[in-house]
């Protein structure tokens, strides 16, 4: 089945958002590192048949958010 332009770009940002959040975890301390990471998965996974727009559109501006607050929290801590 292809995918709709539309479709396409969702799925480009929602890939974005993955690699980004794996690229963060590698900050994360050594004993936390795998659990983060296998949190983040299994985040993506929960989610990985949703086909409503609205909700793929309000769990990628989640996600977004969650990046950044994790983000800022490696830095506070120095990692």
């Amino acid at each position: 089945m292809a995918l709709s332009l539309e479709d396409f770009l969702v799925r480009a940002r929602v890939l974005k958002l993955y690699r980004h959040a794996l690229r963060i975890s590698r900050r994360a301390p050594p004993h936390a590192k795998a659990d983060l990471r296998q949190i983040i998965r299994q985040e993506m996974e929960n989610n990985r048949n949703c086909n409503d727009k609205q909700r793929i559109r309000f769990l990628i501006s989640d996600g977004i958010e969650r990046v950044k607050r994790l983000d800022e929290t490696l830095d506070m801590q120095g990692h």
